[in-house]
């Protein structure tokens, strides 16, 4: 569908210090092997086994991840998906739920869609082979979480997530028309420039195992960004250490548009004992029954909202670091005495596993808990098809940006966004690249001679390499005092200048590591977020501020961040741009 323009194509004898550059060609990118990258590029090739089947075309999806493929923040995710299930619930009261967690900045449509069509897609995981849990008369089981109305999130035990992942995984493998790359970094997104706008023409990666000196251009009509969020920018999270916000950066240095990254969900019980990663307790350990103490034994959160511990996420959140604030004691806790033993047994057995080994027996005494980021509302801003502001660049799953979490997602939703929209995105590509191979042509000349590929081979020794390890380091614990669960303008001023000296320092230390490009898109992602945040002059949802308490109408607007600017959009309110 296009030609390469050979004279661009840079080679290290002809200019010292850049890199020499392979190319590969595929119908279709996707990169992130969590629930999103694997149910999109499977359901890809479906939409384009269907379209082909009567032309006879050869076609090759790549599918990039820079661990093994089953290693992925869904891989974590324990709770489950929400989906309108059960003959006494409602597609309309799984929308009202919604949008009254996304606190007015949930776009209808999105949500609309996000529900109405999620019945199909729990029917397609069934015949996928995922185990979800059932009643004693085979129905499936449906348990209720925070801010849900009615009990309709399905599960597989406390290990929703790598059920998922997994079976998934699976059938991916054996797509003889997907490619798997696992262990490739992608670096940058590559760009045809012209009068007409920039296109999205694929990627530049290294290969991680093979021979990360040498930069690879992969290419393509469609490039799929699904690489989760970002929530490792801050010290305490429950993310695995790959959420290292790779798509939204990337997608933002190419010129992309992001939205809403002042919204991070903290969620309100991550395990708290010292040594021990920020293991997440469930949403729905409290569904079934958990009450949510402190060290006197009082359910404090009451105090805070009457739906006590069931409250929405952000406010369970801010209940308990007010509470600690409060008493000065580390950590509040989780008791799950009101539960039957039999039914932790069943429901909980990996929080059993974990809590049992940090020497915690849930069975007969609370769990130590307090809040950590788990989950990024904001992204690469995307229509309801999956489509970016750059032609030929696609989002799904946590690094999108579709409108259905507003300020505040609710409670297993994020999965479902997984599966509703990679398969109406891989609708909509289907039918863009039968338009594209109908008008096919080899005069689209594209000018590689861009940033991305000036990539000097600059030796990453064991000095820059701490010194990088340490930034990292420095950053999280920054952006975790800054822009954690209570926010304020000085603070977070300050913060900006200290990211913007990070990112010059890590700029310098550049080369073809893991952890100079994840330390790279960190800072950006960090950078955009404080930016973010400290133009939102209001709180809502999961963004607070203590100098700016109160909701103010005026602010139902969305941030969006394209290049150098920031600006409030809504559609009833004109934008409000300033420089960053």
């Amino acid at each position: 569908w296009f030609s390469i323009q050979r004279k661009a194509l840079y080679s290290s004898d002809r200019n010292e210090g850049q890199s020499s550059v392979e190319f590969r060609k595929f119908d279709a990118i996707v990169i992130g092997g969590g629930a999103a990258g694997l149910y999109t590029a499977l359901s890809l090739s479906d939409s384009l086994a269907e379209h082909y089947a009567s032309q006879e075309q050869e076609w090759k999806i790549a599918l990039i991840t820079k661990d093994n493929l089953t290693i992925s923040a869904s891989d974590w995710a324990q709770g489950g998906i929400a989906a309108v299930i059960d003959r006494n619930d409602s597609v309309q009261l799984h929308i009202e739920d919604t949008l009254r967690a996304g606190a007015g900045l949930c776009e209808r449509e999105a949500v609309e869609v996000l529900v109405s069509k999620a019945k199909p897609q729990i029917h397609k995981l069934l015949e996928f082979g995922v185990d979800f849990d059932r009643l004693q008369d085979k129905s499936l089981a449906l348990t209720l979480e925070a801010a849900h109305s009615r009990r309709r999130v399905l599960h597989a035990a406390d290990a929703t997530g790598r059920e998922l992942v997994s079976t998934l995984a699976r059938r991916v493998v054996d797509r003889p028309n997907i490619q798997v790359l696992e262990g490739v970094l992608v670096l940058d997104i590559l760009l045809e420039k012209s009068p007409a706008g920039d296109r999205c023409v694929g990627v530049t990666c290294i290969e991680l195992k093979q021979d990360p000196n040498k930069l690879i251009g992969l290419l393509a009509p469609v490039t799929v960004l699904a690489t989760g969020g970002g929530a490792q920018v801050f010290s305490q999270n429950t993310n695995p250490p790959a959420s290292t916000g790779d798509g939204v950066a990337i997608a933002w240095r190419a010129g992309a548009k992001v939205r809403d990254l002042e919204f991070v969900q903290f969620h309100p019980t991550a395990l708290a004992i010292e040594g021990a990663p920020r293991f997440l307790i469930s949403e729905a350990v409290r569904g079934e029954g958990a009450h949510l103490i402190d060290h006197h034994g009082d359910r404090f959160a009451f105090a805070y909202h009457p739906k006590g511990e069931l409250a929405p996420r952000d406010v369970v959140s801010r209940a308990i670091f007010q509470h600690l604030q409060k008493t000065g004691e580390p950590t509040v806790f989780l008791d799950l005495s009101p539960i039957a033993r039999d039914r932790i047994a069943y429901r909980f057995p990996n929080i059993i596993k974990i809590c049992k080994k940090w020497q915690v027996d849930l069975f007969s005494q609370p769990i130590p808990v307090t809040p950590a980021a788990h989950y990024c509302m904001g992204g690469i801003v995307t229509d309801t098809w999956g489509a970016s502001s750059i032609t030929g660049l696609y989002a799904v799953g946590e690094s999108s940006s579709t409108g259905v979490h507003g300020a505040n997602r609710l409670a297993s939703n994020s999965l479902l966004e997984c599966f509703v929209f990679g398969v109406r995105l891989a609708e909509k590509v289907a039918q863009d690249l039968m338009h594209l191979k109908s008008e096919q042509t080899s005069n689209c000349q594209i000018d590689f001679s861009i940033d991305t590929l000036n990539f000097p081979n600059i030796n990453a020794t064991d000095a820059s390499q701490d010194r990088i390890a340490t930034i990292r380091q420095e950053l999280r614990e920054l952006t975790w005092r800054s822009a954690g669960i209570c926010r304020n303008a000085e603070v977070m001023e300050t913060a900006i200048a200290q990211i913007q000296k990070l990112q010059q320092e890590v700029s310098t230390l550049r080369n073809k590591t893991r952890l100079w490009a994840e330390t790279h898109n960190l800072i950006d992602f960090a950078y955009l977020l404080v930016k973010s945040a400290l133009f939102r002059t209001e709180s809502r949802g999961a963004h607070f501020r203590l100098d700016y308490p109160d909701t103010v109408s005026t602010w139902q607007l969305h941030t969006v961040i394209h290049g150098q600017e920031i600006s409030a959009q809504g559609e009833t309110t004109p934008e409000i741009y300033h420089r960053i």
